[in-house]
């Protein structure tokens, strides 16, 4: 499959990486075509990994990955074009994180809308799936880092989308447990979960660490 991962982070970079490793077409898109990360991240890759701008990864994938910073999601996604990701299942990873008070960040959207909504309404062409924000870079691409059984989370509008990324979920990256919270507007709940994961995080002194719910 040809895939786009938008952002040149630490989440863009290990999940590009991971499917590069899986043997996926793999572009990364920046603001710049010459972004130095991107660049550095595309030679260490392999061949079928490559870069350019947001609009070159959105044009070339058949899935996208948002994997911006969530304050630049919006402009990211806009740079990357509309026409381009018409029709194709775009996973939103990121999160409404605000910094601009010091650490622990707040969330600039939540309880009434959340950022995927945002993105959807946004980009009601796109197939917008929410998933895998709520856990560490690593422990997406790998869920044995945290022993036992844990939960991975999917909401989206596109049934056949949600379906898609969760075999993605299973069959690439190894989880066992996928749980469909329904349509979009269930991100205000795995977003506002991040403001629980980072005082997990700073209690138990490590970021692979997940949630199993059991009823």
């Amino acid at each position: 499959m040809k895939i786009a991962v938008l952002g040149t982070g630490m989440v863009g970079s290990t999940l590009a990486g991971k499917f590069a490793e899986l043997g996926h077409e793999v572009r990364m898109g920046a603001r710049d075509a010459k972004n130095p990360k991107a660049e550095a991240w595309a030679k260490s890759a392999g061949p079928k990994a490559s870069h350019g701008t947001f609009a070159d990864a959105a044009a070339f994938g058949e899935m996208v990955f948002n994997c911006t910073n969530g304050a630049g999601s919006l402009d990211a996604l806009s740079a990357a074009g509309a026409e381009n990701l018409r029709g194709k299942i775009l996973v939103d990873v990121a999160n409404p994180l605000d910094f601009s008070r010091g650490m622990p960040p707040f969330l600039f959207a939540g309880n009434t809308d959340s950022l995927a909504e945002r993105i959807q309404e946004a980009f009601p062409q796109a197939r917008v799936v929410k998933a895998l924000n709520t856990v560490n870079a690593s422990v997406m691409v790998n869920p044995g880092l945290v022993p036992g059984v844990s939960d991975v989370f999917v909401c989206g509008n596109d049934a056949a989308a949600k379906g898609e990324v969760t075999r993605i979920l299973k069959e690439w990256l190894g989880w066992q447990v996928v749980v469909d919270l329904g349509d979009i507007s269930s991100a205000r709940g795995t977003e506002s979960y991040l403001l629980l994961w980072l005082r997990l995080w700073g209690t138990f002194q490590t970021p692979h660490l997940n949630i199993h719910v059991v009823h």
